[in-house]
């Protein structure tokens, strides 16, 4: 386990103190959307207080409001490792940043040009892509998935790339069963075949360390609500590519790839979310404020990691021992340095939805279904029974929490009747 204080870290979490029958809720829904720290929802009801108002006006609320949208945007620059703060672009989420930027994206491409999809991801780096080479007359191929472990063969990729490959969409991480994708190494392959990336961070953000000098990708899309922020989407996009790209924006507007009034309180709250990572690096992880934002977010990801995965140990000895309960990706303890500390589980005769509900009632909380890797599920022969229920661990999660819904799922696969 790490240093830092689990304990006080919750304390910052008004949802967590919430009870269902007299007792705490235990939380894990996070792969859906993270809770939020009270700091977020102080800086949140703090704008809509002191700063609401829109953009570039003449007047001291619309200053402050501008100003707090500038800090969100270095604040991202920051997390993310992104050279400036206009690299980094704000949307309603990460599944219509990419529909957006895949026009100007494919706008740059020709009749019979390839993008590369994959069959791991979360349809939001899938869908886009398809729509957008259909409209262009483009060629999609999909790098398939090996189903044993959830996995991507590098070889395959190599054998996709070509030399009219313009784009390889792939996820960081997958949301559904966790698989930690090498992509520093698909970044290099990728580029020395002439083509650009576009990484889906979603599920890799609260869990991981993101550097995208240290990858070198082109593009980045996540989204802050999954890393205990407000819902808002961002976009982190090479200066040099973005400002090469056309841009379907309003005459008047000024940034090129944001389109209409941002969501500024939500702004406000990414800020603080980022800043909530930061406190964690300098109070807890060895990072004082000399070292600067990023490096104190770094510090708290790779300390939040190292916790998440101790826990994440502690639930697959608990899964392990309950009869008829089948875990999928990555299950080789020597290599769980190559996922998150996200299950995705099934058990033998109970249907997903059936065991989210029986663990509903007993206030713990899990999401069951394909999670938009649709895709996926229907490789694994899942899609018909309800894809798999996934247990998602984040750092404010207690290994009592995890001993918890280890029985509970003990007692459904029992045949039990549950609360």
């Amino acid at each position: 386990m790490t240093d830092f204080d689990v304990a006080a870290l919750r304390r910052r979490f008004p949802a967590l103190s919430i009870e269902q029958d007299g007792q705490p809720v235990a939380l894990f829904d996070g792969p859906g959307g993270t809770q939020v720290p009270d700091s977020v929802i102080d800086a949140v009801a703090r704008y809509f207080r002191e700063s609401k108002a829109n953009a570039d006006g003449a007047l001291l609320s619309s200053r402050r409001s501008d100003a707090i949208v500038a800090e969100a945007h270095q604040a991202m620059a920051d997390m993310l490792g992104a050279a400036d703060a206009s690299e980094i672009k704000f949307g309603a989420n990460m599944t219509t940043l990419t529909f957006h930027i895949s026009r100007s994206i494919t706008a740059t491409m020709a009749p019979g040009d390839d993008i590369v999809v994959t069959g791991l991801d979360h349809h939001g780096n899938v869908d886009p892509w398809l729509r957008a080479a259909a409209d262009r007359g483009l060629t999609v191929r999909v790098w398939e998935p090996r189903l044993d472990d959830c996995t991507l063969d590098l070889a395959d990729l190599d054998a996709l790339l070509g030399p009219r490959t313009k784009l390889v969409a792939v996820g960081w991480a997958s949301n559904a069963v966790g698989t930690i994708n090498p992509v520093a190494e698909i970044v290099r392959r990728v580029h020395a075949a002439g083509a650009w990336t576009y990484i889906d961070a979603v599920h890799a953000a609260p869990h991981l360390p993101i550097d995208v000098a240290a990858v070198d990708t082109d593009f980045l899309a996540c989204s802050t609500y999954k890393f205990f922020g407000p819902h808002a989407g961002v976009l982190y996009g090479k200066a040099a590519i973005l400002d090469s790209l056309p841009s379907y924006k309003l005459k008047p507007a000024h940034d090129r790839f944001e389109t209409g009034t941002m969501n500024h309180e939500g702004l406000a709250g990414v800020t603080a979310a980022v800043e909530y990572l930061a406190d964690i690096g300098g109070r807890y992880c060895g990072a004082g404020a000399a070292a600067g934002r990023q490096a104190r977010v770094h510090a708290a990801m790779t300390a939040i990691r190292d916790y998440e995965m101790d826990l994440y140990r502690r639930l697959v000895d608990g899964l392990e021992a309950i009869p008829g309960v089948r875990c999928y990706g990555i299950t080789d303890r020597a290599r769980f340095g190559d996922r998150t500390p996200t299950a995705a589980l099934t058990i033998d005769d109970h249907a997903p939805r059936a065991i989210s509900e029986a663990l509903g009632r007993e206030g713990i909380a899990t999401w069951d279904g394909d999670f938009y890797a649709t895709g996926l599920m229907e490789r694994l022969g899942l899609a018909e029974s309800g894809g798999v229920v996934r247990i998602g661990l984040t750092h404010y999660n207690t290994a009592e929490e995890v001993d918890r819904v280890v029985g509970a799922l003990t007692r459904i696969a029992e045949g039990v009747a549950v609360a």
